[in-house]
């Protein structure tokens, strides 16, 4: 296990470079998203229809950042729940996507289709949204403005802190780990 630098959009190389209990810090653009706006990402894939980001290559976080106070540029910015956006996922992960952050399991279907992809799940640190936000030093909104801080957000980020919880092998922190601990 390691910290791996990385800075999307994402290859194939990088992706398999990541391990199950790698730490990264990611630099660059990251993509905002929660199931609102992954309804309607997949309802536009379904259609045949351009979608407003490109995926290919992305990293999409599953938050929905509170507004920003004096002096900040998105307020808390904390991760949400995955399995929300698990029958959309997969989907996504087929136009490209290779990269989600969130906290929590994710379903098999997803994992199958990460494996199938080349594609991982990093979680970022619940509880944590006001630090998390001081690695955001700038952000846009791309599509969805109506949803508000559910729309999708471009933020340009710095050092973002992640773990890879799965990675594109299907290795499974939330299988593997609890084991470790259980009493017998």
């Amino acid at each position: 296990m390691s910290e791996v630098l990385i800075h999307p959009p994402l290859d194939d190389e990088t992706v398999k470079r990541l391990h199950a209990g790698d730490t990264v810090s990611i630099s660059g653009v990251i993509y905002t998203g929660r199931d609102a706006a992954h309804k309607r990402l997949v309802e536009l894939i379904r259609k045949g229809e351009e979608l407003p980001v490109d995926l290919k290559g992305q990293i999409i976080y599953y938050v929905g950042p509170t507004p920003a106070r004096p002096g900040c540029v998105p307020g808390a910015a904390g991760p949400t729940t995955s399995t929300r956006m698990d029958a959309y996922t997969p989907a996504l992960l087929e136009r490209g996507l290779k990269a989600m952050i969130g906290k929590g399991q994710r379903s098999p279907q997803v994992v199958e289709t990460m494996k199938k992809h080349t594609a991982v799940y990093l979680a970022a640190v619940g509880g944590a949204a006001a630090l998390i936000a001081k690695k955001i030093k700038k952000v846009e909104v791309v599509a969805y403005e109506d949803l508000g801080p559910e729309a999708i957000y471009r933020f340009h980020v710095e050092g973002f802190p992640a773990i890879v919880v799965i990675d594109c092998y299907g290795n499974n922190l939330y299988e593997t780990e609890p084991q470790k601990y259980a009493r017998n």
